[in-house]
């Protein structure tokens, strides 16, 4: 079962940082987990769910897909919110550290949905695109500027106005437009040092 908060029955540890309306459901790439086998940062025994998400599939990727995007998600409706901030949690989940980096670097962080409809979802149900909102913003293009601030005053301060993203991004994108580049993500990325 999908509520208003993502699947019923799950839950995370730290809501300050993860979960709430616009972080319910975390989607990822299946055909991301060949890339990393390959490039020899995951085991082979690796499979999906090894990021922490809640929805794996083929197909659909941070480039095919935008912000702002509504999609069924077996009976529930869903709308794609924003790309997902790796932080060193990632890296200690997954046993390698340099994880949280590479997920900025390769931009294949997956993403988060919003619940529109709740509703139910099983292994297997279809995922099917309804709606296509902002065909400019792939969740790509996105994260990749909210990830490293490289990214026009103009393009920020179009974000920073599109209600479909996730308002702690449209902020970062506020501050972007007015100037402010500079971000530390040390803790975010390598956690709190002793």
């Amino acid at each position: 079962m999908i509520d208003i908060n993502g699947f019923t029955g799950d839950s995370q540890a730290d809501l300050t940082v993860h979960g709430g309306a616009d972080k319910a459901i975390h989607h990822y790439a299946s055909e991301h987990y060949r890339l990393w086998q390959d490039e020899a940062e995951l085991p082979p025994t690796a499979v999906p769910a090894a990021f922490g998400e809640n929805i794996a599939s083929y197909g659909l990727t941070e480039d095919t897909l935008c912000i702002g995007d509504i999609l069924r998600l077996g009976s529930a409706v869903v709308q794609i919110s924003q790309g997902r901030q790796p932080c060193w949690k990632l890296g200690l989940y997954t046993q390698n550290k340099r994880m949280p980096y590479l997920f900025q670097k390769t931009g294949r962080t997956g993403w988060y949905y919003r619940v529109l409809e709740p509703g139910a979802a099983q292994t297997h149900d279809e995922i099917r695109l309804i709606e296509r909102r902002h065909p400019e913003w792939t969740v790509y293009r996105v994260t990749h500027a909210r990830l490293t601030r490289k990214i026009t005053a103009g393009e920020a301060a179009s974000l920073a106005d599109l209600s479909d993203l996730a308002a702690g991004w449209r902020a970062a994108f506020a501050r972007m437009a007015g100037g402010d580049t500079g971000e530390d993500t040390s803790a975010r990325l390598g956690g709190v040092q002793a």
